[in-house]
């Protein structure tokens, strides 16, 4: 299935979009978590500048 995803990203209008993963420090614990997403090329600086 997963590759039937990753297949249809790549092709049309879906290549378009970037799949982001950040290293995130967690409020909570203190740990690093990750937080994956998603996001269009157009907003990919935004979601590696939020915090």
């Amino acid at each position: 299935m997963a590759k039937k995803v990753i297949a249809t990203l790549k092709t049309g209008t879906g290549a378009t979009f970037t799949r982001c993963i950040k290293m995130v420090r967690s409020p909570k614990t203190g740990a690093y978590i990750t937080k994956q997403e998603i996001v269009n090329n157009d907003h990919i600086k935004d979601f590696f500048n939020e915090k």
